[in-house]
């Protein structure tokens, strides 16, 4: 199907307007638009991981979640919720105790609680073959509770528990590769995006995902003005600055072959991306000049990595 965003944006609203996530937060821009990605006729079922975007759109006595069924869950386990609903949902279904709709079965978490804390019930979920997708939005650090580092924090970022200072120069670790991780779970469809131009890239990843059979995997850049330091209108502007880096590439890798959805024109030094925020600020001082050469280095292996694999499976 064709992307048309005129008609995307037509259809049916299962996250409104009206809550209460930061100005400038990217999770409620992808979950949105991961939501506009479900045929208007289907049905979703939605879980949560204790995080920013649940804490913002659950209020009691208000939600900002229509037209779906939403579940919050504990941090740790949004996609054995999820595969559990998932399960429940097919067991009715051949006891004829359900009206004939398509459900659709989304599990959201932040990257504290897909990367770390949620990881064991997402790779249990996604090895024992359920239909559902698992979203994380990623914003590189346990942002909810105040800017704890995560195993998505990019290496020497400026965390409060990883903070850069004279005796360390922020997470001495690079952020682990949790895409790959899930390529390796030999999933149909795995994939990485963010939000930029008017989203098709985010949209087709996320139409692809729900209507794959079986367990699929998306990865969504999903920046925190108050985490990174940048001002709240530079939501974009930011996300294209991590893709023209390669610093976040965008691909997906469907039945085990790898495609590289954008090359930029011109790639960008990461400097470009890491200069614009706050946690990286540390690392413009004099003396400084090695660990920005570093993290040079750990975005070309990722990127020529891609390159590498895209050519293979693609033979």
């Amino acid at each position: 199907m064709a992307y048309n965003l005129k008609e995307v944006v037509k259809k049916k609203i299962r996250l409104t307007s009206g809550h209460r996530m930061c100005a400038g937060c990217g999770a409620p821009v992808v979950s949105r638009m991961v939501l506009r990605a479900i045929k208007p006729e289907d049905e979703a079922v939605i879980t949560s991981a204790t995080g920013c975007m649940e804490v913002s759109t659950c209020i009691y006595p208000y939600t900002s979640w229509k037209n779906c069924s939403f579940i919050h869950s504990a941090f740790e386990n949004s996609a054995a919720t999820c595969s559990g609903v998932e399960a429940a949902y097919n067991a009715f279904k051949r006891q004829g105790k359900l009206e004939d709709k398509e459900y659709k079965f989304i599990a959201f978490g932040g990257d504290g609680g897909t990367y770390d804390i949620g990881l064991q019930s997402l790779s249990g979920a996604m090895e024992r073959g359920h239909d559902m997708v698992y979203v994380c939005y990623d914003n590189g650090a346990y942002m909810n509770t105040g800017t704890q580092r995560s195993s998505a924090t990019p290496h020497f970022a400026d965390t409060t528990t990883a903070p850069a200072g004279k005796v360390s120069q922020g997470k001495n670790q690079p952020r682990k590769d949790l895409t790959e991780i899930m390529v390796q779970h030999g999933l149909s469809y795995v994939a990485q995006t963010a939000m930029i131009g008017n989203y098709k890239d985010l949209y087709e990843k996320a139409e692809k995902a729900i209507y794959t059979k079986g367990p699929s995997f998306i990865n969504a850049l999903s920046p925190c003005p108050r985490g990174w330091g940048y001002p709240p209108e530079k939501l974009i502007e930011i996300q294209k600055l991590a893709v023209d880096t390669c610093f976040w590439p965008l691909y997906e890798v469907e039945n085990g072959v790898y495609k590289i959805t954008y090359k930029p024109a011109k790639k960008l030094p990461v400097t470009e991306f890491l200069k614009v925020q706050k946690r990286f600020k540390h690392l413009f001082k004099p003396g400084n000049e090695e660990l920005l050469e570093q993290i040079q280095k750990e975005v070309d292996k990722k990127w020529n990595y891609l390159l590498m694999m895209e050519e293979i499976t693609n033979k």
